[in-house]
């Protein structure tokens, strides 16, 4: 397989931001309501984005300086005025709008109006949340961080969250937000973007305690030209080796034939441990 290195102090800031985009996705979208000295509010998505603590909570995201011609965001430049901002998540249903908002307007330009949105009066904090957004996160900003100077250059902005509002139709029979009916977007590279639909989200079980372990599985199942990396990955994600019992009574069941084939089928139907049980 052919690999391409790059130095990144080689590379020009567009072509950099491309490979970087385009690897690290889909990046959630951080919809950041805020507002400046005169109350002004100003709306804009931005894809450097995440939550990283619960105790606190905190949302950090980026309103990188501009690539085009290195000036700041509007928004970088309302939260050091007003260190509040409101994190709006975007869904299917609103990011046509979304997009709207995102384009160069003057500093000044309501972006609610621009694009459409509702603006709702916050509890705790100056900039208003989005009304059609799902999940809306009023946030005082802890720390801006500034990366670098020039086009393309990072500034950090720590938040956290003091009140969480949550439309009740994302909300499951578990008490917990289902993926399927927030139908969240993410960002891609260039002008791409993904879809939450419920077609395209899968489940992993999360190992809660030490696993099999790849390293421990026999050599005639890591070198399989049957079983593919994701097969020997769950696999390996098991919990403990099948006894001798299941062994003997899984050769009792399959026979002999074309073992890593019957596993690979076993794999997919959800009965790993069993197709383990078979390869050994």
């Amino acid at each position: 397989m052919a690999i391409l290195t790059v130095n990144p102090k080689e590379l020009s800031i567009p072509q950099l931001h491309q490979y970087l985009l385009g690897s690290v996705g889909p990046r959630p979208i951080c919809f950041a309501s805020t507002v400046d000295a005169n109350g002004i509010p100003n709306l804009a998505p931005f894809s450097f984005f995440n939550v990283f603590s619960a105790n606190p909570p905190v949302v950090v995201f980026a309103p990188n300086n501009s690539g085009r011609d290195g000036s700041p965001k509007h928004t970088y430049l309302n939260v050091k005025e007003v260190p509040e901002v409101v994190v709006n998540v975007v869904n299917y249903s609103m990011v046509q709008q979304m997009n709207v908002a995102a384009a160069p307007w003057d500093r000044g330009v309501s972006e609610f109006e621009k694009a459409g949105f509702t603006p709702l009066a916050s509890d705790l904090i100056k900039p208003f949340r989005v009304a059609e957004s799902p999940v809306q996160m009023e946030c005082k900003v802890l720390e801006i961080k500034e990366l670098g100077t020039g086009g393309g250059a990072g500034n950090l902005v720590i938040a956290e969250v003091l009140r969480i509002h949550i439309q009740s139709e994302v909300i499951g029979e578990d008490g917990k937000i289902d993926p399927a009916r927030i139908d969240l977007v993410g960002r891609m590279g260039g002008a791409w973007y993904c879809r939450t639909t419920e077609e395209s989200l899968f489940q992993l079980p999360q190992p809660m305690q030490p696993t099999i372990g790849y390293d421990s599985l026999p050599e005639t199942v890591k070198n399989s030209l049957v079983l593919s990396a994701n097969d020997i990955g769950i696999l390996a994600t098991l919990p403990t080796f099948p006894s001798n019992e299941d062994i003997l009574a899984a050769k009792n069941k399959h026979g002999n034939g074309d073992l890593e084939k019957k596993a690979k089928s076993l794999i997919a139907g959800g009965c790993a441990a069993e197709a383990l049980a078979i390869l050994l």
